[in-house]
């Protein structure tokens, strides 16, 4: 059993632990002269004068650019050869001169196919691919960002690709490339006696694929509208 003077020694020292322990965690407060320093320097921050450029997910700078301007309207709009979709040779003098020939190829459905590219290998594409079962004009849609040279080639393409659609579609098909133009989707429509699978210009590429068998069902709807009649 403790005596006195053990009790008051021991008692002294679990006081002086506790005080110590209550001015550790004792919250610590500014004085106002440390206050008012802090209030100086955030107001002393300087503001950016040029606010940082626009930037993609990535972090990468997003160029604004000069966007692509299609005058549909002076494309004209004079009588043309109609062509079927059968006919690849004379689509083809449409597009210009074969650069290169690719026989296995596929189609928009992975189907084997022939493509025709009439230009480089380097430059903006403008392919026609002839399968089975389709037709498919593509071309490269320029970017705002692309240089001087890209727009112009693919303003180029897109009147040529405008042009062919007027053979295949008459003026119906004009309107078509005009509306892809616009940012407008053409899905599963039958236009201009031809049967549109897919149509659109996004994403630096532009196509338009026929289905061949809707030419044949137009023609076939209008012999039997000839006989009946």
């Amino acid at each position: 059993m403790w005596n006195n003077s053990l009790q008051t020694f021991a008692v002294s020292i679990v006081i002086a632990a506790g005080v110590s322990l209550s001015a550790c965690n004792a919250p610590t407060q500014e004085t106002p002269s440390e206050a008012v320093s802090d209030s100086t320097a955030e107001q002393a921050k300087p503001e950016q004068a040029n606010p940082t450029p626009e930037t993609d997910l990535d972090g990468a700078t997003v160029e604004q650019g000069t966007p692509v301007k299609y005058d549909v309207s002076s494309w004209g709009d004079k009588q043309v050869q109609p062509v079927s979709v059968q006919e690849v040779d004379q689509i083809k003098s449409t597009f210009g001169k074969v650069v290169t020939t690719d026989e296995n190829s596929l189609d928009y459905a992975s189907n084997p196919a022939v493509k025709y590219r009439f230009m480089d290998t380097d430059a903006p594409y403008l392919d026609l691919i002839d399968s089975e079962k389709y037709l498919e004009l593509g071309w490269y849609f320029a970017n705002p960002t692309d240089s001087d040279k890209e727009k112009e080639l693919s303003k180029a393409h897109a009147k040529k690709s405008y042009q062919l659609a007027r053979q295949l579609m008459n003026d119906d098909g004009g309107k078509v490339i005009s509306d892809m133009l616009r940012g407008q989707i053409i899905k599963n429509k039958t236009i201009g006696g031809q049967k549109i699978e897919l149509g659109k210009c996004e994403f630096y590429s532009c196509m338009l694929v026929l289905n061949k068998s809707g030419e044949q069902q137009a023609e076939d709807s209008e012999r039997k509208l000839d006989n009946d009649g």
